[in-house]
């Protein structure tokens, strides 16, 4: 018994050095993960206007909220965008168009906001440098469409590629660590890929909505902000799919954990698409009641390095690419890097945009 736990200890150190030696990076800091309802939520709440109560943001369900916008006029749901932004505009079930609008006024606002945190000379410089630096990341996605916004913390954000309303088919992206409002650029460069991949007939939304790992550490090798972005995925999802169908998750690196711990509804997702990932927390394909696949590994992804082990809350278990985690394998052929699954003219970005927008891919 004692050598038991000895050997098991010893795994879980070799896990953890193997994780923060990989990908280079020196350090990492530990995150606290953004949870519940979306900030104004006790103002919308509390709010009498409308002579009824609002569904409660912390326990309503995405069929609730669209329920209950389906029972307002159009002039009703705009009222309520306007004097809630940041609640309408983070509501899964709520009107796509309503939260469009919601978040480019919310956006407007936090723009404003950290502007004049920005110019008062009564903030150390290091507060207004770094007002100066959100006001001017808000301004750079004025003119873009958001399905989320959320300033709080690192921030996180929806952004939507195409026509959730109208495109054939619509596919989310999953990131690992490493990304928020600040830096999901490199994200949306997935998204925009992937819809030219697919001859926009596919709607993509690059979903920063969880608190990522930052750097390669602790947070990156244990399941805590998996476990907490999961649901916060799973309502994305039910709120999306009744407007759009069933998307197609695709989930890259640590957000492979994430879709792990979720539990897609077959009526809401068609399917789940892991990349580099670390392992999905799963031991096989099928505890997921969706079709799973996994991208084989290019020789340059680092993710290569990190152990398939699962010990004392390190690490992620089974390789997604392995013959008996039970995944349908998809090739990456001209791919480089742990980042580079999305590049033009590789293989896996054709399998990709051949499952997003008609649900198998053209080549495996």
């Amino acid at each position: 018994m004692l050598s038991r736990l000895r050997r098991g200890t010893t795994v879980a150190g070799l896990v953890l050095a193997a994780v923060l030696g990989a990908g280079s990076w020196a350090s990492a800091d530990a995150q606290t993960p953004l949870t519940g309802p979306p900030p104004g939520s006790a103002e919308w709440v509390a709010d009498t206007g409308l002579g009824r109560g609002l569904p409660d943001p912390a326990n309503a369900s995405p069929a609730e909220v669209a329920t209950f916008f389906a029972e307002l006029t159009d002039a009703q749901q705009r009222d309520l965008a306007l004097r809630h932004p940041q609640v309408v505009g983070n509501l899964d079930g709520a009107p796509i168009p309503l939260r469009y609008l919601a978040n480019s006024l919310a956006l407007a606002q936090e723009t404003r906001a950290q502007q004049a945190r920005a110019d008062d000379s009564s903030l150390r410089r290091e507060e207004r440098r770094l007002a100066a630096a959100k006001a001017a990341r808000y301004r750079e996605l004025a003119d873009h469409r958001l399905l989320a916004f959320d300033p709080r913390g690192r921030g996180q954000l929806a952004e939507v590629f195409g026509d959730l309303a109208h495109d054939s088919r619509t596919a989310v992206l999953v990131p690992g660590s490493d990304t928020d409002l600040a830096t999901s650029d490199r994200l949306a460069g997935m998204a925009e890929a992937l819809r030219s991949a697919s001859d926009d007939k596919v709607a993509v939304v690059a979903w920063t909505g969880y608190t990522t790992p930052v750097g390669v550490g602790i947070d990156a090798a244990r399941e805590d902000l998996a476990e907490a972005g999961a649901p916060r995925l799973e309502r994305l999802v039910a709120g999306l799919a009744p407007a759009t169908g069933p998307v197609t998750l695709f989930c890259h690196s640590y957000g492979s954990v994430v879709c792990g711990r979720s539990a897609p509804d077959p009526a809401q997702v068609a399917g789940v698409v892991v990349l580099g990932s670390p392992g999905m927390g799963l031991a096989r394909a099928d505890e997921l009641r969706v079709p799973v696949w996994a991208v084989a590994r290019n020789p340059e992804d680092w993710i290569s390095e990190v152990p398939n082990v699962s010990v004392l809350g390190f690490g992620h278990g089974a390789d997604p690419t392995s013959e008996a985690f039970g995944a349908h394998l998809l090739p990456s052929a001209g791919s480089h890097g742990h980042s580079g699954y999305f590049a033009p003219g590789s293989a896996s970005l054709a399998a990709f945009a051949a499952l997003a927008a008609t649900g198998s891919p053209t080549s495996a």
